[in-house]
């Protein structure tokens, strides 16, 4: 988790407060706003369980303490006035205290954010295996299967990509990228782990 000086935040604006945006790490949607005092933020940075304050019961809360849909914290950045937070984290289940993904409903949803449900999707396959399920007959079939599936797939987009049509290549990348997700899961590699890299190797 990144170095975040709290003394340098204005903690004034809102009486010793500051709205903080939580934001799912692996999707980037908006998961909940909430807020922070010195204390909470303290202790989020300590533990890196997110820690919020209650302006209704007035006390520190951690985040599931009561549904156990805890959240991770894996990077704290401020916005360029000092007063408000947007903290990135990772979710063990539902942010919304009514069973929805993000407490912003209907929920906004970008293009990216289909990789991360996209993998969801494959995880939720290979526990019900479900009959018929392309997905669940290739996870069964075993890590060289699906290694397999992924090199001809990359030789299929090479293929398509000294060729014309550019419909052609956008589905065989597509496919390509469906059959990585499926190797990264039988794996055992969350696809934010390979973001994450990209992120550090790159320093955005």
């Amino acid at each position: 988790m990144n170095s975040l000086n709290a003394e340098q935040l204005d903690w004034q604006k809102m009486h010793g407060l500051l709205p903080a945006i939580i934001q799912d790490a692996r999707s980037g949607e908006v998961l909940m706003l909430a807020y922070m005092n010195q204390d909470a933020l303290a202790q989020t940075l300590i533990t890196k369980e997110l820690i919020l304050y209650s302006r209704s019961k007035q006390r520190l809360w951690r985040k599931g303490e009561t549904s156990g849909n805890t959240m991770t914290v894996q990077q704290i950045v401020t916005d360029c006035d000092g007063d408000s937070l947007l903290i990135q984290v990772l979710t063990s289940g539902p942010a919304c205290h009514l069973g929805f993904k993000t407490c912003f409903q209907p929920a906004a949803s970008s293009t990216f954010s289909f990789l991360n449900t996209l993998s969801d999707v494959i995880a939720e396959r290979a526990q019900t295996q479900l009959p018929g399920s392309y997905v669940s007959a290739l996870l069964t079939s075993g890590v060289n299967r699906c290694a397999q599936k992924v090199g001809e797939e990359a030789v299929e987009t090479v293929i398509a990509a000294l060729g014309d049509h550019s419909d052609e290549l956008i589905n065989e990348a597509a496919d390509l990228i469906f059959h990585l997700l499926v190797l990264l899961h039988i794996r055992q590699i969350d696809l934010y782990e390979v973001l994450d890299c990209l992120q550090k190797r790159h320093a955005l």
